[in-house]
């Protein structure tokens, strides 16, 4: 499987997401996160509310797309990333 990646800000964020082929809406999403110094957070999954997806593609995007915040929370409000 492919995993969608971007730059963003300066962070590189790789989507991990995790397939549970028994439940309908099997794709679980998450990502990593690489700060300009080296460091990369453990897995981030996402919010349960959003957490899984019916296909791959939506659960690579969604991942990406908190990923993005997540830096943007960093950045801009001092927020810690997660370990």
């Amino acid at each position: 499987m492919t995993r969608l990646q971007c730059e963003y800000r300066e962070h590189a964020i790789k989507a991990d997401v995790v397939e549970h082929p028994d439940l309908p809406t099997p794709w679980a999403g998450g990502c990593h996160i690489t700060a300009p110094d080296g460091h990369t957070t453990r897995r981030i999954a996402l919010p349960v509310q959003s957490a899984f997806l019916a296909d791959l593609d939506s659960a690579q995007r969604a991942s990406i797309a908190h990923g993005k915040w997540l830096v943007d929370q960093h950045l801009d409000h001092g927020r810690a990333l997660p370990e």
